[in-house]
């Protein structure tokens, strides 16, 4: 027998918040390959950190929107390891990306390579989570809206690379990331709309559980944390305190809390340190 599927179970509620975390990802991972390229000393700091940013933030949209997935007439329940099994396929596809870009630049052959790369992952997170769910019936998925789910993924990575290392202005980065988060977040539903469920029995009672939810919210823990620290060192860096233009012109006074170095190379403060003690 053939279920109703839903994924707004609880309305618009969780498609809006996983498109905010996406975003938040996004835009997190943006700022973070920006300063990668403005400290060469510590770019690997900035890109992982931009990498872990993005991939959890893609993570936790999925799962949020998870939330909201309810089969009439079955109980849905998520296997751990292979849960946080896909969190770890996210973050590691991410970094592959980033690292590939922020090392070797973003020439057309290297973002499609890092893009396909990327995009695929991402894929493979999503479906991997999708094989975490454990119900009183089987999973079925119809090939053509997989394939379409899976060239979203690679075009929404893709666009997220070329982003990464070519837009560096704070206002045209937030905007890049609501663009993306549109993209990510219509990746998974596209995936979702490829679900169909045949069930083997009928459960007792076909209504989300609080113990579902709670485990998702556990789940979702430790990357919502990963993600509000990521915040709070982007946010309190020099150059987001300054802004991307002030901070080229000056060199802020403390020091940055991820990479420990100056925003300007060391021949321009030798300069501007002569000049002071000239002036005295």
């Amino acid at each position: 027998m053939t279920a109703t599927v839903s994924d707004f179970y609880y309305g618009a509620v969780t498609p809006v918040a996983a498109y905010l975390m996406a975003c938040l990802g996004a835009a997190l991972g943006l700022r973070c390959t920006t300063r990668s390229l403005r400290r060469p000393q510590h770019r690997a700091r900035w890109l992982a950190l931009g990498a872990v940013s993005i991939g959890c933030g893609i993570w936790t949209m999925h799962f949020i929107a998870m939330i909201g997935f309810s089969v009439q007439g079955a109980l849905v329940n998520y296997d751990t390891t292979k849960t946080l099994l896909s969190l770890l396929v996210a973050i590691v596809v991410v970094a592959i990306g980033v690292f590939l870009v922020g090392y070797r630049g973003g020439s057309p052959l290297n973002l499609a390579v890092a893009g396909v790369v990327t995009g695929l992952g991402v894929a493979a997170m999503h479906y991997l989570g999708m094989a975490a769910i454990q119900t009183n019936g089987t999973l079925h998925y119809s090939p053509v809206t997989v394939v379409l789910s899976v060239v979203i993924a690679v075009g929404a990575a893709t666009a997220a690379l070329w982003a990464a290392v070519s837009i560096h202005a704070l206002w045209a980065s937030l905007g890049a990331s609501l663009v993306m988060g549109v993209a990510v977040t219509g990746m998974h539903y596209t995936g979702m709309a490829a679900v169909s469920v045949h069930l083997t029995h009928q459960a007792e009672s076909a209504q989300s559980s609080a113990d579902l939810v709670a485990f998702l919210l556990v789940m979702l823990a430790g990357p919502l944390v990963v993600l509000l620290i990521a915040a709070v060192i982007v946010m309190f860096d020099p150059d987001m305190m300054l802004g991307d233009d002030e901070a080229a012109m000056q060199a802020p006074a403390p020091a940055p809390l991820f990479g420990g170095d100056s925003v300007f190379p060391a021949p321009q403060q030798a300069q501007q340190s002569q000049q002071t003690r000239t002036s005295w």
